[in-house]
């Protein structure tokens, strides 16, 4: 019989190692997406700061704005996705609310850009034939896009509510 356990005890440190070799190659891969994810918000910011600046020198060119608006929502987005994979680092597990933000915040981004390029369709002598089947276009996928939204705003709201009440509901205990 004792050779029977011999091949269940190899097996267990086998696993044993597989599993500590995984969990620091996961580490080493959270780490080196953080610091990537860190370079990346803050080339964001310096390029977003530009624009900015860049905008106040055209005073308040909306072409520029534009640019800066997505640019600076770009990198709250990114700043997202950093506390995403910290979170998923501490927690262990995958969490969806902060996926949800993620996608809500570039929802909006891209709501607010085509807002800012549909209005200069409006402007006068910029319309034409091929201007509207743009407006129409863009007004589709401004619907789409409301949609979206309000199902995503739904969904951290039921994970929220879920969450509170898994929490709420242990038994308070009575200090000793």
């Amino acid at each position: 019989m004792d050779g029977d356990e011999e091949p269940d005890r190899e097996l267990t440190r086998l696993g044993a190692f597989a599993d500590r070799s995984f969990l620091r190659i996961e580490i080493i891969a959270y780490m080196l997406l953080g610091v990537l994810l860190t370079v990346a918000v803050v080339l964001g910011i310096i390029g977003a700061a530009g624009k900015l600046y860049a905008v106040m020198q055209l005073r308040g060119d909306a072409d520029a704005l534009v640019v800066a608006i997505d640019r600076l929502l770009f990198v709250l987005m990114v700043v997202e996705v950093l506390h995403t994979v910290r979170v998923s680092f501490r927690a262990g597990t995958l969490v969806s609310e902060p996926f949800l933000v993620v996608g809500l915040i570039a929802s909006i981004r891209r709501v607010l850009v085509i807002t800012l390029e549909s209005s200069r369709a409006n402007q006068p002598g910029h319309w034409t034939a091929e201007s509207a089947a743009v407006l129409h276009a863009t007004m589709l996928e401004l619907g789409v896009l409301g949609g979206l939204i309000l199902i995503m705003v739904m969904s951290i709201y039921l994970l929220r509510r879920s969450t509170h009440r898994h929490t709420s509901s242990e038994p308070v205990r009575a200090p000793a």
